[in-house]
């Protein structure tokens, strides 16, 4: 009850029933999937500050801080050089000491003259790199020339500034050419 009361809904709204208003059941969709329909935005607690709502998650049963040690050991490099930039990285993905798999793509193609790396969490790296790799084809298109290198990389921060403080681990580097060979 005390769920539906939170969420909005009836008990029984849409089931054995037939409802004689469509819009009421588009509404009900819109109102609870509405991540769905724009894939770039990640559904958040009906709160007025999601991050400080995050902070309960970090209390145990007792009130107590818990302190979460994140384990590292990704190692991503780029070299710029005379003719081009070089990428290098592990292909080996951990969870502290467990070796998940020892053959991970940890360069990620944004487009044919941009790469990201990814560091942290690999499912964070993978779909924010993607949503940046949309973001630069809708630029070309608007502006009908290629996203600076520069500009991809400021194009990712000020997206990611928006879930600061959410539990984000993404650790990414971008480099590739636009005018001049550029790592950022």
């Amino acid at each position: 009850m005390a769920l539906e009361a939170l969420c909005g809904i009836s008990a029984n709204f849409g089931f054995g029933q037939k409802s004689e208003n469509e819009n009421d059941i588009l509404n009900f969709i819109n109102k609870h999937s509405a991540n769905l329909s724009c894939h770039t935005q990640l559904a958040l607690p009906p709160v007025r500050d999601p991050s400080e709502a995050f902070k309960i998650f970090d209390k145990d049963e007792h009130g107590k801080r818990i302190k979460i040690e994140f384990k590292k050991g990704t190692t991503t490099l780029a070299f710029k050089y005379k003719g081009g930039v070089i990428v290098a990285v592990d292909s080996r993905a951990t969870g502290g000491s467990y070796i998940s798999s020892n053959q991970v793509e940890k360069i990620i193609a944004i487009n044919d003259y941009l790469l990201g790396t990814m560091a942290g969490g690999a499912a964070d790296c993978v779909y924010w790199e993607r949503i940046l790799s949309e973001r630069c084809r809708i630029y070309e298109l608007r502006n009908r020339e290629r996203i600076s290198v520069a500009a991809a990389s400021k194009l990712l921060a000020n997206i990611m500034f928006n879930y600061k403080g959410m539990g984000i681990s993404m650790g990414v580097m971008i480099s590739g050419w636009d005018k001049r060979v550029s790592i950022f």
